[in-house]
Formats: structure tokens, sequence, C-alpha cells
């Protein structure tokens, strides 16, 4: 898949959010990478041998104080490369890339994992 076509996926899952959420994201980057770096891979805790399909990186929404000095987007990072591997069809690989775009999103509402992991359980029904 190109680049641009993975980009309007990325879009239309982040579209998908819910605007009372969306408008609620402020001075946050979405970026789509083709594959983690090996920073990123460690700033992630993804052990040897495995992947990382998104990162956030930044404050969350609940630890930041309006008394804080403008401060630098977030980030949002979808990589290409894991989500094409794992990807079954292009149907899956559209459900990969909103389940990680929401994955993503529920940290920078102040979610850790294992809140986030629950959350995804409950989201599937």
């Amino acid at each position: 898949m190109s680049p641009n076509e993975f980009d309007r996926l990325v879009a239309t899952a982040y579209a998908h959010i819910p605007a009372r959420f969306r408008k609620r994201m402020k001075n946050i980057a979405m970026l789509v990478e083709s594959e983690p770096t090996p920073q990123q891979l460690a700033r992630g805790r993804v052990p040897r041998g495995s992947t990382l399909l998104g990162l956030y990186e930044g404050r969350p929404l609940t630890t930041r104080s309006v008394f804080e000095p403008f401060a630098m987007p977030d980030r949002i990072t979808i990589f290409q490369g894991p989500h094409e591997r794992l990807a079954q069809s292009p149907e899956h690989l559209a459900k990969l890339v909103e389940d990680t775009v929401w994955h993503e999103v529920a940290h920078y509402f102040g979610m850790n994992e294992l809140q986030v992991r629950a959350a995804e359980r409950r989201r599937r029904g």
C-alpha cells in the first residue's frame, strides 16, 4: 500500500473518533511513519522480537495544568509496516489502524495500558 493510501486509513480512523473526544484533543500531532525506530521501541517498552503499531508521546490530558506554559505538541505515531504485516486483508488492515488510533488517543486522555486494554475489550462488546 502506498504511504498516501495508508495516511487516508489513519485519517479515516481519526474521523471515527466521536466528536466529543476530538474537540478536546488540542496541541497534538498525528504522524505516520513506516517503521518504529529503536528509540521508539525502547520508549514503548516493546520486548525484543515484538513490534509497535502506534506510540503516544506526550503528557496525558489528565496530568496537565492550566498554569503550565506553552508546550510542544504531543505526538501520536502510527506505524505502517507493522500494520501491513499483521493484516490479513484490506478490511482487517483498516480495522487494525482504527483500533491503534483509538488505543493511542486513550493514552492521550490519561489511560494507562491496563485501562486501555480493558476499554478495548468493552468496545469490542
